[in-house]
């Protein structure tokens, strides 16, 4: 009876969690629709900046512009420190999305590391690693105004010589079941390899020698001046966008084999409270028929 009993409550308590996991499903489900739209508007914005720049890009006009330097190694007298941008998401139950993420370190640098979600700061405020700036706000609905705040003072500490790179560690979103952690260079700015890759063969290379023949109102300075840090924002608020459709993927896929398994879990309760109530009544019959027997001998 007591066995019974308890595998009652055990299957009662999968039941119960299998509809938690099975909500979550559904929710991540919806959400990541909302999430891949963003991602899908962001990429080709990114890549046409990206494309713009490159073809304005001149030897001369990459040594005047700080964003397109780039500086000197350590050892040369150059910054010796370089900034990590970590972008995690706020809430767990998503698999080893988080953990893939959280494993970098940029060699032959100091590194000061920016965390975005809470995650990757608590995981950091555990280890006692220190973290120049931790941003738990932003959330799965990152806007450009976040991409800013994030951008424009590392922008800063860059064109003032005391970064030496900018890189960006988030969950590169390719399909729901695949979101690998990627690392994007984002400062210095290096558009051509944003750009799409040329075709290949003769046709490809010789399209790629061809150089558009622009008008420019006003001049290159003036439109790179405007069109470099919006580049950098952009790339900042691509990462944001995909790490969030990520987390849903990651969490839905997640889900998706909780209830799975809980699934299976409950068929192998249920076999062995059936065997064990069935085991149980007939035990009960024997003992009925033998007291009978014994009244009557």
């Amino acid at each position: 009876m007591a066995k019974t009993r308890a595998l009652k409550r055990r299957i009662r308590s999968v039941e119960s969690t299998r509809k938690i996991t099975r909500t979550m499903e559904l929710v991540s489900t919806s959400k990541l629709k909302r999430a891949q739209e963003r991602v899908a508007a962001a990429r080709p914005y990114a890549e046409a900046l990206g494309a713009a720049i490159a073809d304005l890009l001149t030897p001369e006009l990459t040594e005047r512009f700080p964003l397109l330097r780039r500086p000197a190694p350590p050892a040369k007298g150059g910054p010796d420190r370089a900034a990590v941008l970590l972008v995690t998401s706020n809430r767990g139950l998503a698999g080893a999305f988080n953990a893939n993420l959280i494993r970098l370190e940029t060699a032959g640098y100091h590194t000061d590391l920016y965390a975005v979600g809470k995650k990757g700061v608590r995981y950091f405020q555990f280890v006692g690693r220190t973290v120049a700036l931790a941003r738990i706000d932003v959330g799965d609905r990152p806007t450009a105004a976040h991409a800013m705040e994030l951008a424009e003072p590392l922008m800063a500490a860059y064109a003032a010589g005391a970064l030496a790179s900018l890189d960006v560690v988030y969950a590169n979103f390719k399909s729901p079941l695949s979101t690998p952690p990627a690392v994007l260079r984002v400062l210095p700015v290096e558009p051509g390899g944003q750009v799409a890759r040329q075709p290949e063969g003769h046709a490809g290379r010789a399209q790629a020698a061809v150089r558009p023949n622009f008008i420019l109102k006003p001049g290159a300075d003036e439109i790179l001046s405007a069109l470099l840090p919006l580049y950098v924002k952009n790339q900042v608020y691509r990462a944001l966008v995909e790490t969030a459709a990520s987390e849903h993927g990651a969490r839905r896929t997640a889900m998706k084999n909780a209830t799975d398994a809980a699934g299976e879990m409950l068929d192998v309760l249920r076999r062995t409270y059936n065997r064990a109530r069935q085991a149980q009544i007939t035990q009960e019959l024997a003992e009925i028929v033998g007291g009978a027997e014994a009244l009557q001998g």
